[in-house]
């Protein structure tokens, strides 16, 4: 069975951080590229962030240059660390492996 636990969410002020976790067992988890998302209420689900295998990251261009991606293949765990956190960041954030397997999301909420 393949869960992806993440951990991590709360409430946070505006300029504040967070780190996120997520946790994949049941697959060999250094075999997957690895994508954060979040969807905030009425909107669409948006792609955040992405590591490949080998650790190459991209990011959208609303979180570039405050949030930071990184994966720990001996913990088979891939965190996205937000720093300069803003309340349009609000949203329930969720992990994923590939297209393939997802976690449940954590909520994340950034007071003004």
């Amino acid at each position: 069975q393949v869960r992806l636990v993440e951990s991590g969410g709360g409430l946070v002020q505006a300029g504040g951080s967070l780190r996120l976790s997520c946790e994949m067992s049941g697959r060999i988890f250094s075999a997957y590229a690895m994508h954060w998302w979040r969807q905030a209420p009425g909107k669409q689900r948006e792609l955040v962030a992405s590591i490949t295998r080998g650790g190459n990251t991209n990011y959208a261009d609303s979180v570039k240059g405050r949030f930071t991606i990184a994966r720990d293949n001996a913990k088979n765990t891939v965190y996205l660390q937000m720093d300069s956190l803003k309340p349009e960041d609000t949203a329930v954030y969720y992990c994923s492996a590939e297209s393939a397997y997802w976690g449940q999301g954590t909520q994340v909420t950034v007071s003004s």
